[in-house]
């Protein structure tokens, strides 16, 4: 009778503890995600390092299921895919989006970091006009600080006034950098993916392109790319985005959480790369990499130059739009230290 009574009892015990296990785990919310490169580029394990963070941080309240990158969803369609629901997050720059936000351009030609943004409020500006404008919540600026370079194949050319020469450059561009190579520049680019690149230069279709101070060596671009032209310009524009309807449906606990790591990993992710870009910048010079640097007036106003034609096309885009320059000078004002 004692024995039965015991089993009986265990048995209960183990039907409460099977419960109570199911409770927790259909407790714990879950948000799928996409990235828009390869999981080689330096941009994609920082993101999944902050999939990592979460996942660590979120146990029994919120996971992040990733379930690939380009290759699952192109990186030119991730956005309209968290827009409309098909994936509820993407880890993604904001040139993709830039027809329905252009206000994106603000983080391109920021002269700082997502410290300095949101200390200034000018993040949470941003995220509430990617909620009116595009139906997404924007969590966090990865990456910010790091600029990018102009590399060619050949070597440039520097004209009797000190700028750079087009002539001979079929140079590869997408939307980050066309206001500065046509305005500035005076180019007419070939714009091609970041994913189509690599057999670009390879079949010689272009031989310059633009790309951040880190991963060229993780996109195998430096095997045809012999000089990188300085000083650098623009900041990266990498983030996340959440599907609005997704992030109303998470908890109060599960949204502080994706909140608070997301501002940890901009701070960190932007002190740690910083110091990358210039040790990746010293390995490519160890590596064969030629440096031309631009001289004088020229280069005190190469970026400025790319900073001010990038503001130009934003403003020509917001005043199109029914909010017309509503957030304009606040948004200069809060990404640069002016």
């Amino acid at each position: 009778m004692k024995q039965s009574f015991i089993k009986k009892t265990a048995m209960a015990l183990g039907l409460v503890s099977a419960l109570s296990t199911a409770m927790v785990a259909s407790a714990q919310e879950r948000i799928t995600a996409v990235h828009a490169f390869d999981t080689s580029l330096i941009y994609t394990r920082s993101f999944l390092s902050f999939v990592d963070k979460v996942n660590e941080r979120g146990q029994g309240v919120i996971q992040i299921d990733v379930r690939g990158g380009p290759e699952v969803i192109g990186l030119g369609e991730q956005p309209d895919a968290v827009r409309n629901g098909i994936v509820d997050m993407a880890y993604t720059a904001a040139s993709f989006y830039g027809g329905t936000v252009p206000e994106r351009d603000i983080m391109v030609a920021s002269n700082t970091n997502a410290i300095f943004a949101r200390e200034s409020g000018g993040i949470d500006l941003l995220n509430q006009i990617h909620q009116e404008k595009m139906g997404v919540y924007y969590l966090g600026w990865f990456e910010s600080g790091v600029s990018y370079n102009l590399y060619t194949v050949n070597e440039p050319t520097i004209g009797a006034d000190g700028r750079l020469s087009v002539q001979g450059l079929r140079l590869r561009s997408n939307p980050v950098y066309d206001a500065f190579f046509r305005d500035y520049l005076g180019a007419e680019p070939i714009s091609l993916p970041t994913t189509d690149v690599y057999s670009a230069l390879e079949r010689n279709v272009v031989n310059a392109t633009g790309w951040t101070e880190i991963g060229l060596a993780d996109l195998n671009w430096d095997r045809f790319l012999n000089y990188r032209i300085e000083p650098s310009f623009f900041s990266t524009d990498m983030g996340v985005i959440i599907n609005l309807n997704s992030w109303n449906r998470l908890s109060d606990e599960a949204k502080a959480i994706l909140q608070e790591v997301a501002i940890e990993h901009e701070r960190d992710s932007a002190l740690t790369l910083q110091a990358d870009a210039q040790q990746q910048r010293e390995e490519m010079i160890a590596s064969g990499m030629q440096i031309v640097e631009l001289q004088g007036e020229v280069r005190d106003t190469f970026a400025e130059s790319a900073r001010e034609a990038t503001w130009n096309r934003m403003r020509g885009l917001m005043e199109r739009h029914p909010m017309g320059l509503e957030h304009y000078d606040s948004l200069v004002e809060m990404f640069n230290e002016l």
